[in-house]
């Protein structure tokens, strides 16, 4: 095999229009191919061996990515150990290892492999805010010609909202731009963006009202009774997404009494193969004149403080985010359709109230949990690598014990006593 050798790499995040169209460039004088590499993944194809980089923050998004979650090719070689540092992964195979395919052509002899990211649920969550994605990797040692490849533009999904009306007042949930501005043209995200939310009621003719959000929960279709969901405002106002890993929060202060915003980190659910998800929010007004209290607030976690606060109102209205308990006992209702029944327009604490969902929300890039063959690990497999992993560590840790008793006993000499003779 000749020393120069060619790479061409094409970063695909399936469904994705940011899509790595490399352009090679020929040098006439040392005839060497020189690709143009995307900055989240870099590779250098030697004469028998194949180097891949991988940057930590490898959406561009912030949210770096865990190494247990890179595998590269069908026999899912992992990342080296030792070369793993606070912003990179790096493998380091053979060109015949990990499974890896060869095929010539007449232009060329082409390795071909993949660098898979398959992110699972942390903790006890049920929900992922980074993307499953597969890189497709080809080391192209070039015989004639050039080589190149076409990007592949996605299909848009249609959006709608849906919007529920309840008698004089009329409610409304709706996507908007970043600068809040304008409804959002397209419901399209990737894992890593924030949607923005903004809920409001047109009173009319009535008296001044103030808008809370005392409900949101996340569902895959307009059904927000099936499963699997993600609750995001819970505990009449409680931002409760906002505990996790995002930096979901209301927005302070509000345009108006009437409206209320907040943004969401978007994700999508971890064992489900669709790719949008609707947002069903239980709304509520009162007379803008009223104080807010336990039942009728808007509470968002703040990280760097570690505690809740209110969009408006006393501080200590959100003392009960923490415990899951607001309000009288037993009056905290779901949805207004919780159990098939109708919310009783006779509730004290509530002047009107209404059920209204918006979606779908599409994310780009969500694939199904299957993917190219071989390129996922089976439980059983990974549940083997990890037990011989522990009988490895044992073993060496055995050997290393008994060495070193060995060398303290030899390091120590003995002394005995002597009697002198009479």
């Amino acid at each position: 095999m000749g020393s120069h050798s060619g790479l061409l790499i094409c970063f695909l995040l399936w469904g994705s229009t940011e899509l790595c169209n490399p352009q090679p460039v020929w040098q006439d004088e040392a005839q060497q191919f020189v690709p143009s590499m995307p900055p989240s993944v870099m590779v250098e194809c030697l004469e028998a061996q194949l180097v891949v980089t991988v940057n930590k923050d490898l959406f561009g998004t912030g949210k770096l990515i865990r190494p247990a979650d890179l595998t590269l090719g069908p026999d899912s070689c992992e990342p080296l150990v030792s070369a793993d540092t606070d912003t990179a992964v790096r493998f380091e195979v053979g060109l015949h290892e990990c499974g890896n395919g060869m095929q010539v052509t007449e232009d060329a002899l082409v390795y071909s492999t993949f660098l898979l990211h398959n992110p699972r649920p942390a903790e006890n969550l049920t929900i992922l805010r980074t993307n499953h994605a597969e890189v497709p990797i080809e080391c192209r040692y070039p015989r004639q010609g050039n080589v190149s490849s076409w990007a592949i533009l996605p299909t848009w999904v249609p959006f709608r909202t849906t919007v529920f009306s309840e008698e004089k007042l009329v409610f409304s949930l709706r996507l908007m731009e970043e600068d809040w501005s304008a409804d959002k043209m397209t419901p399209t995200f990737q894992l890593g963006d924030r949607a923005h939310l903004q809920a409001q009621v047109h009173t009319g003719s009535h008296v001044p009202l103030r808008l809370f959000v005392d409900h949101c929960v996340a569902t895959p279709t307009p059904d927000w009774n099936t499963s699997p969901s993600h609750t995001v405002v819970d505990f009449h106002g409680c931002l409760v997404d906002g505990l996790t890993d995002a930096s979901s929060a209301f927005k302070a202060p509000r345009p108006g009494p009437e409206t209320l915003q907040f943004t969401v980190d978007v994700f999508h659910f971890a064992d489900d193969s669709r790719n949008t998800i609707y947002i069903t929010c239980h709304l509520k007004v009162t007379p803008a004149d009223r104080v807010p209290d336990q039942l009728n607030k808007a509470c968002s976690f703040s990280k760097s403080s570690n505690r809740w606060s209110p969009v408006e109102g006393p501080a200590d209205i959100c003392q009960c985010c923490n415990e899951g308990r607001c309000g009288i006992p037993g009056r905290s209702r779901r949805l207004s359709r919780l159990e098939g029944q109708s919310v009783s327009r006779s509730r004290r604490h509530v002047t009107e109230e209404a059920d209204v969902t918006v979606g779908p929300l599409i994310f780009l890039g969500k694939t199904s949990d299957y993917g190219m063959g071989g390129s996922t690990s089976s439980p059983t497999s990974v549940t083997l690598g990890v037990g011989l992993a522990v009988v490895l560590s044992l073993t060496l840790a055995t050997i290393v014990l008994a060495v070193t008793r060995r060398r303290r006993a030899a390091s120590h000499s003995v002394i005995c006593p002597v009697s002198a003779s009479q």
